[in-house]
């Protein structure tokens, strides 16, 4: 299967970059669609990590305003992994996803395990996150964090996972934390293990 661009322009240059394309591609049924005309996000992927601490067995998590809820969720505040963007030309996803464990929760990650990678809304945005699981000691988890200048106002909280489990598709209800979460209930045992901690059978 091909496409091709037929016109492409910049509409915004905001906190977020996005392009007016114009594209056609081929049919399933042969030949070519018609053109449309579709907005697309530029230029965007994150890093995004839950933090475990195995010898809690508790999760620490970060509340923050999102603009997205307001109208949808009351109130909109979301509950969910530490995140960050990505410079894609100067730092690589694992070096963000430290960075802004540190930045969000004072937390220093002891061992990080790379989830994997998926597309966000790939009907209008090339957003990647690269996701991934961090090991801390939640007892430095706590207080108020973020960076004043890109308003950010995090609280961190500090959940037993088996309640984090119980909240999945209810206060925990955005991607990174589902995917997340749900990868940590599969791999606990073995993730422990190889953090030199019992399995919880």
């Amino acid at each position: 299967m091909e496409y091709k661009v037929l016109n492409e322009e910049r509409i915004s240059d905001g906190f977020f970059r996005m392009s007016r394309v114009e594209v056609r591609h081929q049919s399933y049924r042969g030949g070519w669609c018609e053109p449309v005309v579709r907005e697309r996000l530029e230029d965007i992927s994150a890093a995004s990590v839950l933090l475990y601490d195995p010898e809690q067995d508790a999760v620490v998590l970060v509340e923050q305003f999102r603009a997205g809820m307001m109208g949808v969720q009351d109130p909109p505040w979301s509950l969910e992994t530490v995140s960050g963007y990505c410079d894609k030309a100067h730092e690589k996803p694992h070096e963000v996803a430290r960075r802004e464990v540190m930045e969000e929760t004072g937390c220093e990650v002891k061992n990080l395990v790379e989830i994997g990678a998926f597309f966000v809304s790939p009907g209008f945005s090339v957003e990647q996150i690269f996701l991934y699981v961090g090991q801390v000691d939640s007892r430095q988890a706590g207080g108020i964090h973020g960076l004043p200048h890109e308003g950010e106002e995090i609280k961190v909280e500090v959940i037993p996972r088996a309640q984090a489990m119980q909240a999945l598709f209810g206060r925990l209800n955005s991607t990174s934390i589902l995917v997340a979460l749900q990868w940590l209930d599969r791999h606990l045992d073995q993730l422990r293990t190889e953090w030199g901690y019992e399995p919880l059978g």
